[in-house]
């Protein structure tokens, strides 16, 4: 659970399936030695149609849940300076725990709405077009 350090980035793969990608800041549970809090920067990619909802739905500084797999890949730097790692969450499920400013939604008790949460297996085969 963690924060959007800026809004989500939706793209299309060759084949024209979605995928999003957005970082998360999520808080430590212990305080460093000056007694203040500190975040990791989670990348999340999340596919598909849930991938869709979350470029439409999140903004920057939105609180969302992610619920996915870690992956660490590799690839080679377009400039020939060698091999780059790449460790992220793939996401299976997100949930939406802040509104969009300006949504029309009449729900105010809590109740989760349909748009509140998504979720759906994610292809392992893909490969992230960024």
């Amino acid at each position: 659970m963690g924060r959007l350090t800026r809004d989500p980035e939706v793209r299309y793969t060759q084949s024209g399936k979605v995928v999003c990608q957005f970082t998360l800041a999520v808080d430590r549970l212990t305080t460093n030695s000056e007694g203040q809090r500190e975040a990791d920067f989670v990348p999340v990619v999340v596919w598909g149609k849930i991938g869709e909802a979350c470029g439409n739905n999140l903004t920057k500084g939105m609180r969302a849940l992610v619920d996915g797999r870690l992956q660490i890949r590799s690839y080679e730097a377009k400039d020939g300076s060698g091999k780059r790692w790449v460790t992220e969450v793939i996401a299976s499920t997100v949930q939406f725990l802040d509104r969009k400013a300006g949504s029309n939604d009449k729900q105010t008790h809590g109740e989760p709405s349909a748009m509140d949460s998504f979720g759906s297996q994610v292809p392992f085969d893909e490969e992230i077009p960024f």
